[in-house]
C-alpha cells in the first residue's frame, strides 16, 4: 500500500469580507447593529409569546421557534465574524470550524423547515377552519415541531460530516468569512465527488420536500381565498399570510441564488455579499416583518409596553 506524505490541517485562515482598513469600521458598527437588532428583535418576539396568553396558539408557538432559529443561525455567525473584521490573523481552529459549518447547517435548516410547517398550519387554518383545532392540536404541534428539529440535526450531520470526512492537507486559507462547505469542499486535497453527490441528495430531498409542501399548501389556500365572497374575508386571509410568504422569499430566495447559480469571475465576491444577507440581514428583518404586519403581534407588544405606565392595561 502507498502511503503518501500528507501534513493535517489544525487551522484555517479566513480572508473575511476585506482588508481594506478604511470600510472594516464602518463595516463592523454596520454589522454590529444588524446583529444587535437581530437579537432583540428575536428574542423580543420569543419572549413576547412566551408571556401574552392570547399567543398561545399554534402558529406562534411555530413562530417563536423560527425565531429562535434566526437567533442562533446569526449567533453562530456574528460574533466572530465582528472579531475577525479587526484581527490581522483571521484564525480559526479545525474543530471550531467544524462546529460553526454544523451548528450553521442546523440552525438554517430548522429554519427552511419551520417555514413548510408553518404553511401546513395556515393551510389548515384557512381552509378547514372548523377543524383547525383538530389537525394542528397540540400533540401534532409538538410533533411538528420535533420533526423539524430531527430533520435539521440529521442534514446538518450529513453536511458536515460529508465535508469534513476529506482531507484537508493544504492550503488552508478560506476566501470567505465563516466556515462554509462550499469553500471548504474546494480545499480538499481528496476525492470529493461522493460527499458532493451526498449533499446534494439530502440537501435536494429535503429543500424539495419543504418547497414541495409550502407550494401545495399556499396553491390550495389561494383557492379558498378566492371563493371567499366577503370583501372583509380575503384581506384578512391574506394579511395573514403576507408575511410568512415575505420571509419564504427572502430566505429562499437568497439560499437558492447562493447554491443554485453557475460560478462566475465574480463568484466569491457574491457569495460574501449573499452570504452577510441570510447570515445578518435576513434574521434582522423577519421579527420586523412579522411584528410590523400581524395586528396581534402589535397589539400584545403594546399592550406589554404600556404595562409598564398604566396598569388598567395589564
Amino acid at each position: 500500500m502507498e502511503v503518501k506524505n500528507q501534513t493535517s490541517v489544525t487551522e484555517f485562515i479566513l480572508l473575511g469580507l476585506t482588508n481594506e482598513l478604511k470600510l472594516q469600521i464602518p463595516l463592523f458598527v454596520l454589522f454590529l447593529l444588524f446583529y444587535l437588532v437581530t437579537v432583540a428583535g428575536n428574542i423580543s418576539i420569543v419572549a413576547l409569546i412566551a408571556v401574552e396568553p392570547r399567543l398561545h396558539t399554534p402558529m406562534y408557538f411555530l413562530l417563536s421557534n423560527l425565531s429562535l432559529s434566526d437567533f442562533c443561525y446569526s449567533s453562530v455567525i456574528a460574533p466572530k465574524m465582528l472579531v475577525h473584521l479587526f484581527s490581522s490573523r483571521k484564525v480559526i481552529s479545525f474543530n471550531a470550524c467544524a462546529a460553526q459549518t454544523y451548528f450553521f447547517g442546523v440552525f438554517a435548516s430548522i429554519e427552511g423547515y419551520m417555514l413548510a410547517a408553518m404553511a401546513y398550519d395556515r393551510y389548515a387554518a384557512i381552509c378547514h377552519p372548523l377543524l383547525y383545532q383538530v389537525i394542528i392540536s397540540r400533540k401534532v404541534c409538538i410533533q411538528l415541531v420535533a420533526t423539524v428539529y430531527l430533520g435539521a440535526l440529521l442534514t446538518a450531520a450529513v453536511y458536515t460530516g460529508s465535508t469534513f470526512h476529506n482531507s484537508f492537507c493544504g492550503p488552508n486559507t478560506i476566501n470567505h468569512f465563516f466556515c462554509d462547505m462550499i469553500p471548504l469542499l474546494k480545499l480538499s486535497c481528496s476525492d470529493t465527488f461522493v460527499g458532493k453527490t451526498l449533499i446534494f441528495v439530502v440537501g435536494f430531498i429535503f429543500g424539495f420536500t419543504s418547497l414541495l409542501i409550502m407550494i401545495i399548501s399556499y396553491v390550495y389556500i389561494m383557492v379558498a381565498i378566492l371563493r371567499i365572497r366577503t370583501n372583509e374575508g380575503r384581506p384578512k386571509a391574506f394579511s395573514t399570510c403576507g408575511s410568512h410568504l415575505t420571509v419564504v422569499f427572502l430566505f429562499y430566495g437568497t439560499a437558492l441564488f447562493m447554491y443554485l447559480r453557475l460560478p462566475s469571475s465574480d463568484s466569491v465576491m457574491q457569495d460574501k455579499a449573499v452570504s452577510v444577507f441570510y447570515t445578518l440581514v435576513n434574521p434582522m428583518l423577519n421579527p420586523l416583518i412579522y411584528s410590523l404586519r400581524n395586528q396581534e403581534v402589535k397589539g400584545a407588544l403594546w399592550k406589554r409596553v404600556t404595562c409598564k405606565y398604566r396598569v388598567e392595561f395589564c
